[in-house]
C-alpha cells in the first residue's frame, strides 16, 4: 500500500510566528479515485489551539461523524471539509466558533437540520452545506449573517418556503438553493440584493407564482436558474435588461408567450425547454453569440429549416437539444462544424439527411434522431456512443455491433441484425 502522503495531491502545514500550527491542508487527487485517503478525523486536532484554517478537500474516503472536538478551536476562521464521506449531523453548537468566516462541508453525507446557532457566526462570509442529506427548513436566524457573500444550501432535502429575509443579506453575490423541495413564491426581498448578485440558482424545487419583474434589474447577473419548478405566467419584459447574462435556464415550468426581446451580447448556455413557448425561430441573440456551448430549446415552437440556420460560431457547442419542434432540413453542415459536441437531440421533427454523411466528433456521447426522416446506413462509429436513438426513420442495412436495445432501432425501413431480426442473405 502506498504511504498516505503519496495519496494526496497537496499536504500543507503552516506555522505562525510562535511556531504553532495555524493551517492544516490536505487536498486529494480528484483525477484518481484509487488514491483517496481513508479514515476519520482525529479528535487530537483540538490540541492545535492556534489553528485558524482547516482544509480537508477532495480526500474522498474520510468518514465518520463531524468531530465536535473542533468546536474548541476558538481561533478557527476557515473550515473546509468538502467532498468526503462525513456523516451525522452538523453540531448544534456550531455557533461557538464565533471567529469563523467560512464554513463549507459540501459534498458529504450529513443529515439532520441546519443548526439555528449559525446565527451567532457574525463574521461568516461563506456558508456552503450543499451536496448533503439535510432536511427541515432554512433557519430564520441566517438573516443575522450580514456579512454573507456566498450562500449554498443545495442539493439537499430542505423543505418549506424560502424565507423573505434577504433585506439584511444585501452583500450576497452568490445564492444557490437548487435541488431541494422548497415551495411557495420567490421572496420579494431578493430584490434588495443591492450589490447585484452574480449567481441566482433556485432550480429543481417546487416554487410557484410568476417570475418577479425585479430580476431584470440585476444587470450584472451571470447565471439565473429557475428550472424544474412550477412557475407560471410570462417572462418579464425587464429581462431585456439582462445584457450580460451568460447562463439562463427557465426550462420545465409552465411559462407562456410572449417571450421578451433580449439583447444578450454573448450567451453561453440557454435552456427554455418544455414550457408553453412558441418562439418560431431561434432568437437572433443566440445565433449571434460567439461563445455559446449549450442550446436547449426542446418543445419551444421552433419552425425553421436547419440547413438555413447559420450561427456565428459552432466550434464550442457541447449540447444542442431541438427536440419536439417543427424543424426541417439537415443538421449535417451544423454538426460537422462542431469540434466538442457531446450531445445532439432532435427527436420528433422532420429533419432529413443521409446518415452516412454525418461526422462523429470524438467527444460525442449522446445522439437522438428518433421520429424524423433520416435515411441511409448506420456508420460503425455509432457503436462508440453512450446513448443512441435512431428509431422511426428510414434507415436501412445491418446494425453495427452495439450495446443498445432494440428500442433504439425499431420503426425503420430495413435495419437488420441484432438486436433486431437477422439480415437476409
Amino acid at each position: 500500500m502506498e504511504p498516505w502522503y503519496r495519496l494526496l495531491q497537496v499536504v500543507r502545514i503552516t506555522c505562525g510566528d510562535n511556531n504553532r500550527v495555524t493551517t492544516l491542508a490536505l487536498y486529494g487527487r480528484t483525477e484518481n479515485s484509487t488514491t483517496f485517503l481513508s479514515g476519520t478525523i482525529s479528535p487530537s486536532l483540538s490540541k492545535l489551539r492556534f489553528l485558524n484554517g482547516i482544509y480537508l478537500q477532495d480526500t474522498g474516503n474520510i468518514s465518520g461523524i463531524f468531530p465536535t472536538q473542533l468546536l474548541t478551536l476558538s481561533n478557527l476562521q476557515f473550515l473546509y471539509m468538502e467532498n468526503n464521506k462525513i456523516s451525522g449531523q452538523i453540531p448544534g453548537n456550531i455557533g461557538d466558533l464565533t471567529r469563523l468566516g467560512v464554513f463549507s462541508v459540501a459534498g458529504n453525507r450529513l443529515s439532520g437540520q441546519i443548526p439555528s446557532s449559525f446565527s451567532k457566526l457574525a463574521q461568516l462570509t461563506q456558508l456552503n452545506v450543499g451536496g448533503n442529506l439535510l432536511t427541515g427548513t432554512i433557519p430564520i436566524g441566517i438573516q443575522q449573517l450580514k456579512n454573507l457573500t456566498f450562500l449554498q444550501l443545495g442539493p439537499n432535502r430542505l423543505t418549506g418556503s424560502i424565507p423573505d429575509f434577504f433585506s439584511s443579506l444585501t452583500g450576497l453575490r452568490i445564492l444557490r438553493l437548487s435541488h431541494n423541495k422548497f415551495s411557495g413564491k420567490i421572496p420579494p426581498s431578493i430584490s434588495l440584493l443591492s450589490s447585484n448578485p452574480i449567481y441566482l440558482e433556485l432550480g429543481h424545487n417546487a416554487l410557484t407564482g410568476q417570475i418577479p419583474d425585479f430580476l431584470g434589474k440585476f444587470h450584472g447577473l451571470d447565471t439565473l436558474d429557475l428550472s424544474w419548478n412550477r412557475l407560471t405566467g410570462t417572462v418579464p419584459k425587464s429581462f431585456g435588461n439582462l445584457t450580460k447574462i451568460f447562463n439562463l435556464d427557465l426550462s420545465h415550468n409552465f411559462l407562456v408567450d410572449p417571450f421578451p426581446e433580449m439583447k444578450v451580447k454573448g450567451i453561453e448556455s440557454l435552456d427554455l425547454s418544455y414550457n408553453g413557448f412558441h418562439l418560431g425561430e431561434i432568437p437572433k441573440w443566440v445565433t449571434s453569440s460567439p461563445i455559446i456551448y449549450s442550446l436547449k430549446l426542446a418543445k419551444c415552437g421552433i419552425k425553421i429549416n436547419l440547413s438555413e440556420w447559420k450561427p456565428v460560431e459552432t466550434y464550442f457547442y457541447d449540447y444542442i437539444d431541438l427536440s419536439e419542434n417543427e424543424i426541417s432540413g439537415s443538421p449535417v453542415e451544423l454538426l460537422n462544424r462542431t469540434n466538442y459536441l457531446v450531445g445532439f437531440w432532435v427527436e420528433g421533427n422532420q429533419v432529413r439527411f443521409n446518415m452516412e454523411s454525418l461526422k462523429f466528433s470524438k467527444t460525442l456521447k449522446y445522439l437522438d434522431l428518433s421520429r424524423n426522416l433520416v435515411f441511409g446506413k448506420l456508420p460503425a462509429a455509432i457503436a462508440g456512443l453512450e446513448k443512441v436513438n435512431v428509431s422511426h426513420n428510414h434507415l436501412c442495412g445491418p446494425i453495427p455491433a452495439t450495446k443498445f436495445p432494440a428500442s433504439a432501432f425499431v420503426g425503420n425501413d430495413c435495419l437488420c441484425g441484432p438486436p433486431l431480426q437477422r439480415c437476409k442473405v
